[in-house]
């Protein structure tokens, strides 16, 4: 749990991604501190975090690229804290914040309790960032498994949905890689997911698999079972009026009744 080291890191993946031509690079969620209690996310919190973002900032403007923190933990008013996602642009600037609305209360087998709610207030706003023109949609990880929010998303305009995430092992080898192309296949967006992985300091376990997904639905570029790195893959607005054209879902989408029981006798 170094945030020092973890900002090394980070910073090693934007010269990578730079010199790649990458414009566009995303980090997974906790990237730079993943902390597990009150205590230590506080101390972060407290300790490093304004100077942490400073830093960020300056390497997305060094490697003029788009740095998309998958999020870290920052101050809430209650007293709690917000899972915050951080996107910066090649001139340094903050571009877009987004807060993580849906949070892991949940008990996995074979896996400890979660109770994210228990240090962390929710998010309240949806948000689509412009990237160079592309509508970018941002989530994190637990949101994943809530579609509405990515369809309200693909409505504001997101050719791009964005999942960093620190899955647990269980529910990503269950879910992970279906649900990251049902997003896709719904909505006729790329989505991007970087992804924790491995044993943590903290005692956790995350399923990595990192994955770029097309608006098809096809697993365009991903890392293996035990890797880690940098995956990279072209955006081609092409692709997502193609496969909107082919399914135009928002199209034929109709309002309904959520009454039930038609058949129930009178």
């Amino acid at each position: 749990m170094d945030a020092q080291e973890n900002l090394r890191t980070i910073e090693q993946a934007c010269a990578d991604a730079a010199q790649k031509g990458v414009g566009y690079l995303q980090v997974p969620e906790m990237a730079v501190m993943f902390a597990e209690d009150h205590n230590g996310l506080r101390a972060f919190v407290r300790e490093q975090a304004d100077e942490a973002i400073k830093l960020l900032a300056t390497m997305a403007e060094n490697h003029q690229l788009y740095l998309h923190v998958g999020s870290m933990a920052v101050a809430s008013p209650t007293g709690k804290f917000l899972n915050r996602a951080f996107l910066f642009g090649p001139d340094g600037r903050e571009v877009a914040s987004y807060d993580k609305i849906h949070l892991f209360d949940a008990d996995v087998d074979g896996d400890a309790p979660y109770r994210e709610s228990k240090n962390f207030d929710a998010g309240t706003r949806a948000v689509v960032a412009d990237v160079n023109g592309i509508g970018l949609g941002m989530a994190i990880c637990y949101d994943l498994r809530f579609p509405q929010l990515f369809a309200t998303l693909r409505q504001a305009g997101a050719q791009i949905l964005t999942v960093p995430a620190a899955f647990t092992v269980p529910t990503g080898k269950a879910h992970w890689e279906s649900l990251l192309r049902a997003r896709a296949i719904e909505t006729g967006c790329y989505v991007v997911a970087a992804a924790q992985g491995g044993h943590h300091a903290n005692g956790r376990n995350t399923y990595g698999h990192s994955m770029i997904i097309d608006p098809w639905g096809r697993v365009i570029a991903s890392c293996t079972e035990g890797n880690h790195g940098l995956i990279v893959a072209p955006f081609d607005a092409d692709k997502v009026k193609d496969a909107r054209s082919r399914i135009p879902t928002l199209a034929n989408a109709r309002d309904f009744s959520l009454s039930v029981n038609h058949n129930a006798a009178q």
